[in-house]
């Protein structure tokens, strides 16, 4: 169909764009930063066109729509095409020399780099103007399989440096905690805001807080997501009071064991990112956890209004964003080495005003204060400043644009596998041949890789952090899974 065409052509042209080779080419001619614009202009149209191949057929409209954004996409494949051409042609010049009496336009660096880039900026302006009008038809956005990277299991661990603004926040959690409940239930605190905001760093620093370590005698932290199944977190959480399971291990004697161990014991528990709209499941679990002594807690942290009050009536805390004074300082942190902003005045000026479009959320202020670190080029700060993602509506549970901007940063050529995800990765099926990166992450019940991974020649970088059996396997030299991973130039393994 129309749109599957269209998605691979953009596809193509995006990791065309972010390769290395191509970066060195357009930095030749200094337009690279022209061309990000435009790469990331595709990139949010990008998201749309899988919605757009199922609407298409009922709407005449949105083929026609999808029809010039093809002629588009064709000419920025003439104007690639046209790169390649030309660095082929210098390249035979630089070697052989030029036929006698041949005079090319072209051979003016200046005049070529100046026609290119008039072109570049003509075909992101038609691009711009084509994705005003996805709006009429209230298109979603959605993400191609291989390119879906899960969010990594979180830990209880923060340092106290790491967090920014947060101290007042710190202080309500608490003052909550340190008070028992009247009812004889165990009360429920919700810590609710849109992603990126810091939900989950402020109950990490709430977790480690003295005052909190004293208080309750037992302290228990479980990453939710999206799987709310009560077995599986009951068994979390016996584990972490010291109680055995098994994988086959019973409702009842989790059950059981459980609530032995908890019983007129003073718990406090963090329940991170839960997704859960199911009352049923949540009653299932708190039924479990009635044993506890006066005074026991629960800490929910969630997008959702609509969460929280499924999970019981008690204090909602809507985090909201950083002061714009502290999101500037996180952001410096993470787009320079310390003290190095002094010399980029003008950088920093335009970073205030990145930090501004942030709309003080902290993931969002770190996570393009990473993009552009050691980038000095004034065309790369103002090409994320002034993209047109920023225009893209705020959903109550969803990100910020600024983290789709990053997201649409991270290119087709990498693979991440986490504790969720690596049951489809078994076979090998999923793995992409043009993988170039490659990550592992928490997989502690994988003890060998895909057989794929021995095909992937083009991968030049392996991490494997935090996967138990599988890290002594992938032992360099001596693991039974080494064979298949050899052939990768950098390797990095970290152990539990």
């Amino acid at each position: 169909m129309m749109t599957e065409f269209a998605f691979s052509v953009a596809e193509k042209v995006i990791e065309k764009l972010g390769s290395l080779a191509y970066e060195e080419i357009l930095s030749a001619w200094g337009i690279s930063s022209d061309l990000k614009s435009l790469e990331l202009t595709m990139s949010t149209i990008q998201a749309v066109l899988l919605d757009a191949e199922e609407k298409q057929v009922k709407n005449r409209g949105l083929t026609v729509w999808l029809e010039q954004l093809k002629d588009v996409f064709y000419d920025v494949v003439d104007v690639l095409d046209e790169f390649e051409c030309e660095a082929l042609r210098r390249q035979v010049v630089k070697t052989h020399g030029s036929a006698p009496g041949q005079v090319l336009s072209s051979f003016n660096p200046l005049g070529f780099s100046r026609k290119m880039s008039q072109k570049i900026n003509g075909i992101r302006e038609r691009l711009e103007e084509i994705a005003k009008h996805r709006a009429q038809f209230l298109l979603v956005e959605r993400l191609d399989d291989k390119r879906i990277v899960q969010r990594e299991m979180t830990h209880s661990f923060v340092r106290d440096s790491d967090v920014i603004g947060r101290d007042d926040d710190k202080e309500k959690i608490i003052d909550l905690l340190m008070h028992p409940g009247d009812d004889g239930t165990v009360p429920v605190i919700s810590i609710v805001g849109i992603g990126g905001l810091g939900k989950t760093t402020l109950a990490q620093w709430v977790y480690n807080d003295e005052r909190v370590a004293k208080n309750f005698a037992f302290r228990i932290w479980v990453c939710v997501s999206e799987e709310f199944t009560v077995l599986k977190l009951a068994k979390e959480i016996l584990k972490s009071v010291g109680g055995e399971i098994s994988e086959n291990m019973s409702m009842d004697k989790v059950q059981a064991s459980l609530r032995s161990y908890l019983k007129e014991k003073r718990f406090f528990i963090v329940l991170d990112d839960v997704w859960n709209e199911d009352r049923n499941k949540w009653i299932g679990l708190k039924k479990l956890l009635i044993e506890g002594a006066k005074g026991s807690k629960i800490v929910v942290t969630t997008r959702s209004h609509k969460v929280a009050k499924v999970m019981a009536p008690g204090p909602i805390h809507d985090l909201i964003g950083l002061p714009e004074d502290d999101c500037l300082f996180l952001f410096l942190k993470w787009a320079f080495v310390e003290g190095e902003e002094k010399q980029y005045p003008k950088l920093v000026e335009i970073g205030k005003q990145i930090v501004k479009k942030c709309s003080g959320v902290p993931l969002a202020v770190r996570t393009l204060g990473s993009l552009l670190y050691s980038k000095t080029e004034e065309r790369d700060w103002i090409s994320i400043r002034d993209n047109e993602i920023w225009n893209l509506e705020q959903k109550e549970d969803d990100i910020l644009p600024a983290l789709r901007l990053s997201y649409n940063q991270l290119p087709s050529s990498y693979g991440f596998i986490d504790v969720r995800t690596w049951r489809h990765y078994r076979s090998g099926s999923q793995i992409s041949l043009h993988f170039k990166n490659f990550r592992f992450g928490e997989c502690r019940k994988l003890s060998s890789l895909p057989e794929g991974m021995g095909c992937l020649t083009a991968l030049r970088e392996l991490e494997i952090d935090n996967c138990g059996e599988l890290s002594k396997n992938c032992e360099r030299e001596v693991g039974v899974e080494w064979p298949k991973i050899k052939h990768i130039p950098q390797i990095d393994i970290k152990s539990d």
